[in-house]
């Protein structure tokens, strides 16, 4: 009777101590996007059990959006898969050593080394089709037009969507794309890789060429540089397939 009486008193708490524990996947959105560009996925990782955030970068410098995305793992009780999708993966890449982190997915990303800068990556190679349309403002901030979000960043998407990215685009600060990393976590932590096959604003090219040489788990989609957004169940098995090989 004992016995009995004693497990049902533990019972709460080891449900609590499993709750707290709740491996978390954490969202870190690219230039000219914010959170809501994981809209599609997040319901989907949701209904398998994970607890998800989407950080909204401030896109000022390389060390403000890790700054933004440490915050939010500070506030995780268990395991994160820290997600980054085009700049965010050169976010991830410098975040994820801490501690907490214990996988990366890199969607249509940048994955740079150690001394590296985002523009440091694919120098040798033409520009992709989209850069023509990336216009600076005064002060230094970086936009895509338009006819740059219709045509070459979600040509994959209809018309009505691609007018909403466009308006509600989040415009970065141009010198972060030069920031040298003075860490890259893939280096130690396991690592996936969605490469996205019509990219027009990161060559699917030089995605393969990071995804191998991270060592990364490829997975390839026949999308735009926005899978999250026209393959969202594709996007959320792979982060899925990371969060189960987490213990």
């Amino acid at each position: 009777m004992f016995k009995l009486l004693l497990i049902s008193l533990m019972l709460p708490c080891i449900a609590m101590a499993q709750a707290t524990e709740q491996k978390a996947v954490v969202l870190i959105h690219g230039a000219f996007a914010d959170g809501s560009s994981w809209d599609k996925v997040i319901p989907i990782l949701q209904a398998k059990g994970l607890k998800v955030v989407a950080v909204q970068n401030p896109l000022t410098s390389l060390a403000d959006d890790v700054a933004a995305g440490k915050r939010v793992i500070d506030e995780q009780s268990g395991p994160v898969i820290l997600v980054g999708h085009s700049w965010g993966g050169t976010v991830i890449t410098q975040l994820g050593d801490d501690a907490k982190v214990a996988a990366l997915v890199y969607v249509a990303a940048f994955a740079p080394d150690v001394g590296e800068s985002s523009n440091d990556l694919g120098r040798e190679g033409p520009p992709p089709p989209g850069a023509a349309h990336i216009r600076p403002d005064s002060t230094g901030f970086l936009y895509l037009t338009p006819e740059g979000v219709a045509k070459d960043f979600a040509q994959d998407l209809p018309a009505a969507q691609t007018k909403v990215i466009a308006v509600t685009q989040g415009p970065i600060f141009a010198k972060a794309f030069d920031e040298k990393l003075t860490k890259a976590a893939w280096k130690s932590k396991p690592s996936w890789f969605i490469v996205a096959e019509n990219d027009r604003m990161i060559p699917p090219d030089l995605q393969r060429a990071m995804a191998t040489k991270i060592n990364a788990k490829i997975t390839a989609l026949p999308t735009s540089h926005v899978p999250m957004q026209s393959r969202p169940n594709d996007v959320a098995a792979v982060i899925v397939a990371a969060a189960a090989a987490v213990k």
